[in-house]
């Protein structure tokens, strides 16, 4: 299968970020796992094809939440896929079976995520197929980190800094999709919102956020399976004024999870998102969040 999409080679930037014109509310979108430009080399070290890397992309994520900018808020999307850096991760979770070269002490090299073969620099795609041939350097390593990773971090705190500083406070809504082989069997969840179990915002923000999506028909969990990730704990710093939830959104209301294609409801799953985002950015917006 081809890759829909310019490899890595074609990518002017590792990080997208849109911005309204003008901020009209205290929210910032950030869409991580939503990267799809892979390059040849990196499709080429990698035992599995194309299609199969792709099973750990949140695909098409960014595309669904492409609207919050004519709203008045930014948009910062990872444009590096997942199996080749997760911006959801420290940025040195690594695991030593996979280099051939002795990582560093302060290399976390213990996290669960590590031991699930879902570092900084995965192992494994979701579905738990190995993805490299061979084994890596730590140079490589390092080189993904400060041209991935960091430009990510460096962009995603650009924005939520100048919404702080406009506004006093921020909410993040860190934007992901889950496999809908993700839930319990039998279970009707659409959406899954994860606050590190009231750590990393107002319950306020939570109870917003929560309310506007079951007005417009969403069934709603909070943290199972999903509290949040490095994301939603890193930036979540209510005392400090920044919230932050993520949001998990599953695949089949909106992609055929098999080809990785779009479903022809996959529109109007956009426009409601949309509705959703500009009716939590109101009520977001009237709540003292510093």
């Amino acid at each position: 299968m081809d890759l829909p999409l310019p490899d890595a080679e074609a990518c002017e930037s590792p990080v997208a970020v849109v911005r309204p014109r003008t901020l009209l509310a205290p929210v910032v979108f950030a869409s991580p796992h939503s990267g799809r430009a892979y390059s040849a080399a990196f499709v080429s070290a990698s035992r599995l094809d194309p299609l199969r890397l792709r099973r750990s992309e949140d695909s098409f994520v960014d595309e669904l939440f492409a609207d919050v900018p004519d709203l008045g808020m930014p948009l910062v999307s990872a444009t590096f896929p997942r199996a080749f850096c997760d911006a959801n991760r420290e940025p040195w979770e690594l695991d030593p079976g996979m280099f051939v070269d002795p990582l560093p002490s302060w290399v976390n090299t213990s996290s669960p995520r590590v031991g699930a073969g879902l570092g900084t620099i995965a192992k494994v795609v979701a579905s738990g197929e190995s993805i490299y041939r061979e084994k890596l350097s730590f140079a490589e390593a390092q080189a993904r980190v400060s041209t991935c990773w960091e430009p990510f971090h460096a962009a995603l705190t650009g924005e939520i800094e100048a919404v702080r500083a406009q506004f006093g406070a921020c909410v993040l809504i860190d934007c992901h999709s889950m496999p809908s082989n993700s839930l319990p069997p039998r279970s009707a969840v659409d959406i899954v919102l994860g606050d590190a179990h009231g750590t990393a915002c107002a319950p306020e923000v939570m109870a917003t956020v929560e309310r506007v999506l079951l007005g417009l028909g969403f069934s709603v969990r909070r943290n199972d399976p999903y509290a949040g990730g490095f994301i939603t704990r890193h930036y979540g710093r209510p005392r400090e004024g920044v919230h932050a939830v993520q949001i998990e959104i599953v695949r089949s209301l909106y992609m055929d999870e098999a080809r990785i294609e779009k479903l022809p409801r996959f529109d109007a799953l956009r426009q409601t998102l949309t509705r959703a985002a500009a009716a939590a950015a109101a009520r977001l917006g009237a709540l003292p969040l510093a």
